[in-house]
């Protein structure tokens, strides 16, 4: 049996039906896990990808914070969110 499910940049499933919402703009955001918290991923707790910790290191370079390259798939995410906002930059 066929099934629906991908994975996202962080490696967390997601139900094709939320990538094709999310192409044409109509997505029910009632049950909607385009926007998973990621105190919830089931892999937040692996190291960082190498997308995150490229976009992390410029925007830590950007806000003149340390870069710490230990964090985790999740602790990455939340630093990111905090240094967009710091820098301005992704919002």
């Amino acid at each position: 049996m066929a099934t629906n499910e991908n994975t996202d940049q962080a490696g967390e499933l997601f139900d094709e039906s939320d990538a094709e919402n999310a192409e044409t703009g109509t997505n029910d955001l009632k049950g909607s896990n385009t926007e998973k918290d990621p105190d919830d991923w089931t892999t937040g707790d692996e190291p960082m990808t190498g997308a995150q910790q490229s976009y992390l290191k410029t925007l830590s370079d950007e806000a003149k914070v340390e870069f710490d390259e230990t964090l985790t798939k999740a602790e990455a995410s939340k630093k990111i969110d905090e240094l967009q906002h710091k820098t301005g930059r992704g919002l």
